[in-house]
């Protein structure tokens, strides 16, 4: 059976989602069914409408082939696509042989902090296009200028192609600062699900040290199932069989699952880590080795601030145009991020 996002204009798709999450509270809970709660937490109402109505749609992040699934994500965009009000410039860059995107927002002056960026997607989808509005958002709320990086995917470019790319691009950004706008003491890395994977496998192996770290629910471990991919690994959008239909495109190799590039989690010393603010999603597979990396960098004496949104699901930072709950977890990582970058690095190189 065809989707409605298949076979309905683009605009009236986006009509209905909005006046579907626009409807009275006590109407919501009708349509979503009874709350849901699961090791001591509640699903937010608006990710159980969410993930009820993904569910009816047939949607899944994984798919029988690599093309559906990049072409699933995409679909998101047709009804996820708003922007902030305050305009932001775009332009290409090539970051060191990588493609990538910078979003600069009106009025920021030169010499503000930077943000390289990698999308998330499991290594295997995902791209500058399906994370834009989060690269947007960010970029506003953080008043930091972003560059979006467009690495290498599986299972066309398998592991290690993607940390290459990442690390790569970080060296780039780095050196090229201030040709980017930006100021060189204030270069942070940051990225979603497979994208923080990225971000920390930069934040561990770069040869300079990032300024700061911003995680969305990272993948850190390809080697162990932790107990939250039992407890979530149905049902909530992101499923333990996409986790593995991911892993195994990325690095079929099992023997290099626990390489530093792959697993983070997993390198030897983790105590050159940048501060961090490390958030996960209660009702999220990824949960348990996310918060895992927080504690190894914690246990190394890294400054970081783990947030759990206990209420949400895996992806809420691509959901932030619904508001709710979403907005306000995006919000929350976005003045971290601000506040790491504005209160710390250029502080220092002021100092200096």
């Amino acid at each position: 059976m065809p989707r409605l996002s298949e076979i309905a204009p683009p605009r009236l798709t986006r009509g209905l989602l909005r006046a579907v999450f626009e409807l009275p509270r006590p109407v919501k809970r009708l349509v979503a069914g009874a709350p849901i709660r699961l090791d001591g937490q509640e699903l937010d109402l608006d990710a159980q409408l969410l993930v009820l109505m993904t569910r009816l749609e047939g949607g899944r992040l994984g798919a029988p082939t690599v093309a559906e699934a990049r072409q699933g994500l995409r679909r998101g965009r047709i009804y996820l696509n708003r922007v902030p009000a305050r305009p932001v410039r775009t332009r290409d860059v090539d970051a060191g042989g990588v493609p990538a995107r910078l979003y600069t927002p009106k009025g920021l002056p030169d010499g503000s902090p930077l943000l390289v960026f990698y999308h998330g997607g499991g290594w295997v989808i995902g791209d500058l296009d399906t994370h834009d509005t989060v690269c947007r958002y960010l970029a506003v709320h953080a008043e930091v200028r972003v560059l979006s990086v467009d690495y290498r995917l599986a299972p066309e470019h398998r592991y290690p192609a993607a940390p290459e790319d990442a690390l790569a691009a970080f060296e780039y950004a780095a050196t090229n600062a201030e040709k980017l706008g930006a100021d060189p003491a204030a270069v942070a890395v940051g990225g979603d699900s497979a994208g923080g994977n990225l971000a920390a496998v930069v934040g561990v192996l770069a040869e300079r040290r990032p300024a700061f770290a911003l995680l969305f629910y990272p993948a850190t471990d390809m080697t162990v199932r932790r107990r939250s991919r039992e407890l979530f690994g149905a049902g909530f959008y992101l499923t333990d069989a996409d986790m593995t239909w991911y892993s195994g495109h990325y690095c079929p190799d099992k023997a290099r699952r626990a390489d530093p590039s792959a697993s983070p989690l997993l390198a030897a010393d983790v105590s050159g880590f940048p501060p961090t603010y490390l958030v996960t999603a209660g009702f999220d597979p990824l949960r348990d080795e996310g918060e895992a990396f927080a504690r190894r960098l914690e246990e190394a004496g890294v400054p970081v601030a783990l947030r759990r949104q206990d209420d949400l699901i895996h992806g809420f930072a691509n959901m932030w145009s619904l508001g709710g709950r979403f907005q306000e977890a995006m919000s929350e990582a976005a003045g971290a991020l601000r506040t790491g970058l504005y209160a710390g690095p250029r502080r220092s190189k002021e100092q200096g």
